[in-house]
């Protein structure tokens, strides 16, 4: 190997590297279905101001999780080497936009604010939590069933 090459070790040997984002497809399903209870709970505490507030407050995390895990899997294909610099390059770039955004929000007084947090905490644990029941369950499985 040259100084400007690099080696990727594959999660499973023979493996074409798509392990990155094999579970992308459960959380986002996971999140869907956590926007549209968030929805129906927002509605019936707030009403429709709740409604939105509460589906774009789950939606929120869930987009930015699904930002991070494809850029990081893409820059991770392209070179491990990548993945700090872009990890911390987006995380200050989303951290940056979303506190801009959410100082006008925060001072309004727009009635789905509270709904809007409390999706925001949902789409955080929802996420979170499916993501390691993904890799405490399924991915070990998958593993090993490609192993043998």
């Amino acid at each position: 190997m040259t100084a400007g090459e690099h080696a990727t070790v594959p999660a499973v040997a023979g493996d074409d590297g798509h392990w990155r984002l094999r579970h992308l497809p459960t959380l986002l399903l996971a999140s869907a279905v956590v926007v549209v209870a968030g929805a129906v709970v927002g509605g019936l505490a707030r009403g429709g101001a709740g409604a939105v507030g509460a589906a774009v407050g789950v939606a929120l995390p869930s987009a930015s999780f699904t930002l991070s895990t494809v850029v990081l899997a893409w820059a991770d294909k392209q070179n491990p080497r990548l993945v700090l610099p872009f990890g911390v390059g987006l995380y200050v770039m989303k951290y940056s936009l979303l506190g801009a955004a959410m100082i006008p929000v925060g001072a309004s007084d727009w009635p789905g604010l509270l709904p809007f947090g409390w999706g925001v905490a949902a789409g955080i644990v929802a996420w979170t939590g499916v993501h390691i029941w993904w890799l405490t369950r399924v991915w070990p499985k998958r593993r090993q069933s490609a192993m043998e």
